[in-house]
């Protein structure tokens, strides 16, 4: 059997990219959601999930170490001197260091206080991955496998994704760098989550899929889909009316609007059918 977790990221951006999102999960295409819970909107994403009703739909964490302002203060190895992350690739660089103890401990700290933050706002927590796939960096994983343990989660992200072939425009390199990294990263982290209290889905897809969402792609990618449990991370929502500020506006442009219209498409539904493809939340786990 084929089954599809459609996961879609960056819950609490903003309010727009909410608005999409939950279109798509009363749409019954998104099964589920990854929240930043120190986004903007993150208030906003806790009153439309005590508004929706009748879905089966996972909420999980989306960590978050690169943007934004941290939830606990006073920390130094993973911020600038402004008291907030220290963006994208200056994160990534620091997060790529290992046997950093001070840095560890700091990540350790920020990690358990985003995830008791969302579980204290009353949401099960079914799943956890990274902004940016934080979460499979070498100073990351550990306090990500550690809060499995501690908190209980069950399910964590393997971004780890074979490049497509034949049905994909490979033009853009430097997302294809990008992805081939974050596959890297997820395949050093493997060994690691065997031993571990959290499950990993069969497959990932989505990481070759930023930017070139359209019709055809994601029927690329749903005619290959190999038997078993996959993700498939997606980043639809609504572009806001105007101009945004913040550490999250780059994000929130004309790309969401065209990934909530593909999936919202009548014959995304179709393709599924085709397939043979049954699109599920993240099912319970007993270990």
């Amino acid at each position: 059997m084929k089954r599809l977790i459609i996961n879609a990221d960056d819950l609490g951006a903003d309010v727009a990219r909410n608005e999409g999102i939950f279109e798509a999960i009363e749409a019954g295409v998104v099964t589920a959601a990854s929240i930043l819970v120190n986004g903007p909107a993150f208030r906003d994403v806790l009153e439309r999930i005590a508004a929706t009703h009748g879905n089966r739909i996972s909420f999980g964490i989306h960590l978050n170490l690169t943007e934004g302002m941290p939830l606990m203060p006073n920390l130094k190895s993973i911020t600038g001197p402004d008291g907030c992350f220290c963006g994208k690739a200056e994160g990534h660089r620091r997060l790529m260091k290992n046997g950093d103890a001070a840095l560890e401990e700091e990540i350790w700290q920020e990690c358990a206080a985003q995830i008791t933050a969302l579980r204290d706002a009353g949401v099960r927590i079914d799943h956890m991955d990274g902004h940016q796939h934080v979460h499979m960096f070498p100073a990351v994983v550990n306090s990500a496998l550690r809060a499995g343990r501690v908190f209980g989660i069950p399910w964590i992200r393997i971004p780890e994704e074979p490049p497509p072939f034949g049905f994909m425009d490979r033009q853009n390199h430097m997302r294809d760098e990008e992805a081939e990294k974050f596959t890297k990263l997820a395949a050093a982290a493997r060994t690691g989550i065997y031993d571990s209290t959290m499950s990993m889905t069969d497959h990932f897809r989505g990481l070759y899929l930023k930017g070139r969402m359209s019709l055809r792609n994601i029927e690329g990618i749903l005619s290959t889909l190999p038997m078993g449990l996959t993700e498939l991370m997606v980043h639809p929502g609504r572009a806001p009316a105007g101009l945004t500020e913040g550490p999250f506006s780059s994000f929130s442009h004309g790309d969401r609007e065209t990934e909530l219209k593909v999936l919202m498409d009548g014959n995304f539904r179709v393709m599924l059918a085709k397939h043979n493809i049954l699109l599920t939340p993240f099912p319970e786990v007993r270990h």
